[in-house]
């Protein structure tokens, strides 16, 4: 029996996994087309344990694949491969009932691995309607990114309570809307509002609305937002910053479901989604006694982090190429191109406003670079005069450097500090890499569950635990 089938068009990534497998000595076999596996299933008497599948591909895509496959063998598990890494991608494979979505380029043996994982695995949920849409909603190829559409797409058919912790710029209204578009909601109105934003003798009204009379000024009666959402989803942005009054409010009506508008006595059931989040370290402000507990916990059911931009550096090129075609088409004009140079350029900037600001950046090139190409020179230039990354030819040599400084300025506690150090960072990235989840940073680094834990207590890293 064949345990695994692998169906991609491209012959070098067959010749890879095949002999990866062959090295761990799991059976396969390799098809170039969706055609041709399902022709294999029709005259097969032992079907693969797993499949492993392109996305894009002649013919059929590996999305239809799964579809046809999770129809016949629902408990078959089926990993896709692609290299258009899209928030799309990544939720129509998981409605479609695949075991994981690994994008491409992959590490060859965590490629291994997750086959391994999927031949245990008994089996998975049934197969649901895909969803598809021409453009994705949201552009990253960072792991961070990844992360982040696996967990929209898991999230695909629930509605419990999202908590979005993310800088701000960083996108996380985007990903609010992104969770509506593709749960069970999606018919039903996406209401935001920004509950730093409003005056704090506004906001109960905007949230709960009022009745008549209610007020000075509260001429008729007025809907709030709960109710405008009824049936969908409400995005209370900035969640960190709710006034505390407001928060026992908010606290009851994610507790029994019910509300009253102000000045009302009849209470109005309350059937919304609610997709929280906030620049804010939550955890702080509750010891700082400036949230409630009880709220912060009836919020955080799903934790999603967003990363900011310095995070995920490589898909700074794809965003500025995606926001400079947006700016000239909606401008009526050529869009404009930026040479590589540029682009390195801005992959060494931290954007401490993220994805905004790099958004503003591409608008402002779009209106004031003078050519069609934009070099270095052309950037405004508060950016020209900002510190920049750089990237070391040889981290040895870097290290050498750092090594004789500490050495003439921390005599004695040298291997210490940098042993400390080196630690950090190296846990810093993986954790990075991972979305904050410590099983699989420690499994990045080599390490044990317990020492990760164990390291990240000594060197005093506070990162949100999501294993």
């Amino acid at each position: 029996m064949n345990a695994v089938w692998i169906v991609d068009d491209d012959r070098s990534i067959r010749w890879v996994l095949e002999k990866a497998l062959a090295r761990e000595e799991i059976t396969y076999k390799s098809f170039g087309t969706a055609a041709e596996v399902l022709a294999a299933l029709e005259t097969t008497t032992q079907p693969p344990r797993v499949l492993l599948s392109d996305i894009r591909m002649p013919g059929e895509s590996g999305l239809t694949l799964l579809s046809k496959v999770k129809a016949r063998f629902p408990h078959m598990p089926v990993i896709i491969m692609t290299a258009y890494s899209d928030l799309d991608s990544a939720v129509a494979a998981f409605q479609g009932g695949a075991f994981e979505y690994l994008p491409k380029p992959f590490d060859v043996d965590q490629a291994v691995e997750l086959v391994r994982r999927a031949i245990e695995e008994s089996g998975h949920q049934a197969g649901t309607e895909e969803v598809l849409s021409a453009v994705p909603e949201i552009l990253g190829q960072a792991a961070a990114m990844q992360e982040v559409f696996r967990a929209i797409g898991r999230l695909s058919q629930s509605h419990a309570t999202v908590l979005i912790n993310g800088e701000s710029g960083s996108g996380k209204e985007l990903v609010a809307r992104a969770l509506h578009r593709h749960s069970p909601r999606r018919d039903s109105p996406f209401i935001a509002i920004n509950t730093a934003a409003i005056p704090r003798d506004l906001l109960e009204s905007e949230l709960f609305g009022h009745e008549r009379g209610a007020f000075t000024g509260a001429q008729t009666m007025r809907r709030g937002r709960f109710e405008q959402a009824e049936g969908g989803t409400l995005f209370l942005d900035e969640i960190g910053d709710m006034p505390a009054e407001l928060q026992t409010r908010l606290l009851r009506v994610l507790s029994d479901g019910n509300f009253y508008r102000v000045g009302g006595h009849q209470p109005i059931k309350a059937n919304v989604r609610v997709i929280a989040a906030t620049h804010q370290n939550m955890e702080d402000r509750v010891r700082q006694g400036l949230f409630r507990e009880d709220l912060f916990h009836r919020l955080n059911v799903i934790r999603l982090r967003l990363p900011p931009l310095r995070e995920r550096r490589e898909d700074i090129p794809p965003l500025a190429k995606h926001f400079i075609a947006l700016s000239a088409q909606e401008l009526g004009v050529e869009a404009k191109r930026l040479s590589e140079g540029t682009l390195k350029y801005l992959q060494s900037l931290d954007f401490p406003g993220n994805v905004r600001q790099l958004e503003n950046l591409c608008h402002w090139l779009t209106v004031m670079a003078p050519g069609q190409t934009v070099e270095v020179a052309d950037l405004p230039p508060e950016l020209k005069d900002q510190p920049t990354r750089e990237q070391p030819a040889n981290w040895g040599d870097a290290l050498m450097a750092e090594a004789d400084r500490a050495i003439t300025q921390h005599p004695g506690e040298v291997f210490d500090r940098l042993s400390r150090d080196f630690e950090r960072i190296l846990i810093r990235r993986a954790l990075a890499a991972t979305g904050g989840r410590r099983i699989e940073a420690a499994q990045l680094l080599g390490i044990g569950r317990n020492t990760i834990t164990r390291k990240i207590q000594e060197l005093g890293l506070e990162e949100p635990d999501h294993a």
